[in-house]
């Protein structure tokens, strides 16, 4: 299986896919223009991911700003990663937040209520 990576823009996220290591890494903002059509291919790539996962699935998430659409986008992102760890696969999602954004701590703690697989809430030092 491919690794799919993305650069960061000023709009988009970084975003590396390592299916090897079995990370899932999103970086930066994420206002694209169509959301949808922006995560199209990180969802098609943990579908694939899905059908043969590695033993542990780490998923780092390290965002300045989402917008509203990104949001969904975003949790559509975590729910399918929330499947393997139903099936009973090792999986830990990393939430990296500026400590003195409460937005985007709250953020977090509102995916975190939202799914089964354990959950950190990590905050960066400035």
């Amino acid at each position: 299986m491919e690794n799919y990576i993305v650069k960061e823009t000023n709009l988009t996220p970084g975003i590396d896919l390592n299916y090897e290591g079995g990370t899932v890494m999103l970086k930066g903002k994420s206002i694209p223009e169509n959301s949808l059509e922006f995560y199209q291919p990180v969802y098609d790539w943990l579908d694939a991911y899905l059908e043969e996962p590695k033993n542990k699935t780490i998923v780092i998430i390290q965002l300045e700003y989402f917008n509203t659409s990104s949001s969904k986008c975003i949790l559509d992102i975590l729910k399918r990663v929330d499947k393997l760890d139903e099936e009973g696969n090792d999986v830990l999602i990393k939430w990296h937040y500026d400590e003195d954004d409460e937005d985007m701590m709250e953020a977090g703690e509102d995916y975190s209520d939202l799914l089964d697989s354990p959950f950190e809430l990590i905050p960066i030092e400035e």
